[in-house]
């Protein structure tokens, strides 16, 4: 009479399999979230290889050397002599291909490393710490103005950079002005003028042969006149033999400190990287008699020699800003040294 009124008494849930279901929950949440993390990781590397396409050349020679690598079950003198090879077929230079053979051998000391694919794991670490964190461009905390002064060889994209860069600040909010400062080529003064007029950016100048210094004085004031908070000054394409010229930057120095005590805020030489090696000659003589802030590597699209990154990043010991990869106005990035690793040990 009493289950009939109130129902049979219903037997305890058991807390075992309770605790069983809970945790089979746990796992496939778990299981989940490792699927989406490897979907998004996938999609991010994919990413990454299509922005850093104009490396293909490059990657395709990092990859060799990541699949010889990581082929080898054991560490053995050949694993050496191919690695420092193909890093030197990569333009990474020779100092900076030894440094690297060298850093490594420590880890496989400290770390007990024996395989192949742990020294390929290791290369990649040191290739992303060599190149360090992003470096964005520095901006004055004390004047409306900040000016960044632009240096290089004829021939290198400077002046080309110069206006992409313009082109980046301005999207980016700035109000950009240009000097024309390198007044010993006309046609660097009217590649300027043409480019101002592509990307709505006023461009100072004067008659080619002018002073320099005049033509920075004028921008600065112009820049005070419209209200512009970033000036770029390109600069004459010079050699670091040649004195007047280095006097001449030096002058253009004391021009903007004048006006604008804290600057130039950035010191930024353009380097060609389809001259590889060379080129860090002349960039290492400007550093230690001016100083560099930064670099712009440029023409990363026409060389399979893009290691060439990691040469710049050693020798010099200052940060790459930008990278050129191509002669449209848009050809011109932010460097971000973990994704350009990523993309050069991306598989093609």
């Amino acid at each position: 009479m009493f289950s009939r009124l109130f129902g049979q008494k219903q037997p305890e849930e058991d807390p075992k399999r309770e605790q069983e279901a809970a945790q089979q929950r746990a796992e496939q949440e778990h299981l989940e979230q490792q699927r989406l993390a490897q979907a998004k990781q996938a999609e991010e590397e994919a990413s990454t290889s299509q922005r850093f396409s104009f490396l293909q050349r490059t990657r395709q020679l990092f990859s060799r050397m990541s699949s010889t690598v990581a082929q080898n079950d054991t560490i053995t003198d050949e694993l050496w002599d191919d690695l420092e090879e193909q890093l030197l077929a990569a333009d990474v230079g020779p100092s900076t291909s030894t440094w690297l053979i060298e850093r490594l051998h420590q880890r496989v000391q400290e770390e007990h490393l024996r395989t192949g694919t742990q020294i390929q794991r290791a290369l990649r670490e040191e290739l992303a710490a060599l190149l360090g964190k992003p470096s964005a461009l520095r901006f004055s905390k004390q004047s409306p103005l900040t000016v960044i002064l632009v240096i290089g060889v004829n021939g290198s994209g400077k002046t080309t950079s110069v206006a992409k860069m313009a082109a980046i600040l301005t999207h980016s909010g700035h109000k950009v002005i240009l000097a024309a400062a390198d007044t010993f080529r006309a046609a660097a003064i009217d590649q300027l003028k043409v480019w101002g007029e592509r990307i709505n950016v006023p461009v100072i100048s004067q008659n080619p042969g002018s002073d320099p210094g005049a033509v920075v004085f004028d921008a600065i004031q112009a820049a005070h006149t419209r209200g512009c908070d970033i000036l770029i000054v390109d600069t004459a394409g010079r050699l670091h033999t040649k004195f007047n010229l280095m006097e001449e930057l030096k002058k253009i120095n004391k021009v903007i400190q004048k006006f604008v005590p804290d600057g130039p805020h950035e010191l930024l030489m353009v380097i060609d990287a389809t001259t590889g090696q060379n080129a860090l000659l002349q960039a290492r003589k400007f550093a230690e008699d001016i100083g560099l802030t930064g670099v712009i590597v440029t023409k990363l699209d026409s060389t399979a020699k893009g290691g060439f990154a990691f040469a710049v990043a050693d020798d010099l010991g200052v940060p790459i800003k930008f990278i050129g990869t191509g002669e449209k106005i848009g050809d011109l990035e932010p460097f971000d040294p973990q994704k350009f690793v990523a993309a050069l040990f991306a598989q093609n």
